[in-house]
């Protein structure tokens, strides 16, 4: 096994970044360190911490530039596209900074004769963050921050294909004053992941990546007890209600199949629509996708870029392989976008219709640019597709009659239920996932509860 991490940039193929992994001596010193660290930062103000990392958040922002070129590079987004994460990233910043006072704040139960009782939230310790490369900052933000906030210590082990996010925070962290120790990152093989992530210093791991990898987590962490919260795979549905505004269904799904060349676990996945609606929905989708420009990220003009690696392609290709072997149909040809291309990252969007849940379109993960399309013939028959999935992320509703969505979203086996939208996450709402999709909850003032845990104080007050 290398000792070293190369990451091979998907816009031209070379090593854009390689650097040692860590021994498993440097682990040992880090999470004394975090643990030393914890407690004097624990120990401050909680508007002392807030001040701190809210200087961090400055510092971060102000290298907005480099910051989105490295995205581009690492990932391959286009560049057009990669500043949007730094202003993603400061949104929910700035509102886990703005929440933390009434979330942390002590639970009073009520007034009792003769005692004070309260309910202190109090950090978890040491907290191991374990972030993805299709989001490297957004994902990572979710649960790093507000464990920072809450009086945690931090270490973070970030995508090898994302290496250099990881150094960004610690500069950020660093120049605002974050005490040594607070914050660090490991650059880490799989095997001693593991190990950290089960080290008995290790109160919490909040890990974003597969299910296969949410399942190595729960078995890692076994060994020291340490809590875990995982957002996992999505095969995120939409369905277009026959009173939906066609237009802004079109363009908003379309975006969400195709943003990030599809590579967001809340992208839209597969697409149900009325029937009386269908043929002009998948016409729409069909003349905006070729409106797309395939490329190098580099180029300005470009706005689906190259995947992240030439086999995470060749899995897209291979599930639209398996689907036209099926019966389905695609509808995007593939000559129209001449960067595409066998045996690259680059690929071409696809929409496919004459889908069905037999397929692994409609019923597996697809991280990539395609999505399968459904006729339906009521809300009933879309609700019972939509919830015939392992996963459970998001889903989204398009139609004028908000009372019949919440009836629909009530009966939808998810965590989020978007209305005319999709593909988004609001700082001041649960992020959370039921069945595949994972456990646990980031961003509002519940996503604090995961990274503290509760303190009972009951006194008998002297006479």
């Amino acid at each position: 096994m290398s000792d070293h991490l190369k990451t091979i940039s998907p816009v031209d193929g070379r090593v854009y970044v390689e650097r040692p992994l860590e021994t498993a001596s440097g682990i040992d010193r880090a999470l004394d360190a975090a643990r030393q660290a914890q407690r004097g930062w624990a120990a401050l103000p909680l508007a002392s911490r807030c001040d701190v990392l809210s200087r961090a958040v400055d510092a971060f922002v102000a290298k907005a530039q480099d910051i989105a070129a490295e995205i581009t590079w690492q990932m391959g987004r286009p560049l057009r596209d990669s500043p949007g994460e730094v202003r993603g990233f400061e949104e929910r910043s700035r509102y886990m900074l703005s929440a933390a006072p009434q979330a942390l704040a002590a639970v009073i139960p009520g007034e009792k004769s003769g005692f004070r009782r309260q309910i202190k939230r109090v950090p978890l310790g040491v907290v191991v963050v374990v972030a993805p490369w299709n989001y490297p900052y957004l994902t990572a933000v979710n649960a790093l921050l507000p464990a920072l906030i809450a009086g945690n210590s931090v270490v973070l082990k970030h995508s090898h294909q994302t290496p250099l996010c990881a150094e960004r925070f610690l500069e950020a962290f660093a120049s605002a004053g974050v005490p040594a120790g607070v914050f660090q990152y490991l650059h880490l093989s799989h095997a001693d992941t593991a190990c950290l992530m089960g080290d008995s210093r290790v109160a919490g791991v909040c890990f974003t990546g597969s299910v296969a990898g949410g399942h190595a987590v729960v078995a890692a962490t076994a060994a020291g007890f340490a809590t875990s919260g995982l957002e996992l795979g999505g095969k995120d549905p939409a369905y277009v209600r026959a009173d939906a505004n066609l237009a802004q269904a079109i363009e908003t799904l379309t975006d969400g199949a195709f943003y990030n060349a599809g590579q967001s676990c809340c992208g839209i996945k597969r697409i149900y629509v009325a029937a009386a609606r269908y043929d002009e929905f998948v016409a729409g989708v069909v003349e905006l996708t070729h409106k797309y420009r395939l490329g190098s990220p580099l180029d300005p003009h470009t706005s689906l870029g190259p995947m992240v690696r030439i086999a995470a392609a060749d899995a897209v290709r291979s599930q639209v392989r398996d689907a036209l072997k099926c019966g389905a149909r695609q509808l995007v040809d593939e000559s129209r976008f001449a960067a595409s291309a066998p045996g690259t990252p680059y690929l071409a969007p696809q929409v496919l219709v004459d889908v069905d849940h037999s397929m692994s379109i409609m019923r597996e993960e697809t991280f990539g640019p395609a999505v399968g399309i459904m006729r339906v013939a009521s809300d009933e028959e879309a609700v019972r597709l939509m919830n015939d999935s392992e996963f459970g992320l998001t889903a989204a509703i398009f139609s004028a009659d908000a009372a019949r969505a919440e009836v629909l979203g009530d009966a939808l086996e998810t965590g989020t239920v978007f209305l005319n939208r999709c593909d988004y996450l609001d700082p001041a709402l649960a992020w959370t996932g039921v069945k595949n999709s994972g456990r646990g909850c980031t961003l509002s003032r519940i996503g604090y509860e995961q990274l503290t845990r509760p303190k009972s104080y009951h006194f008998r007050m002297p006479s």
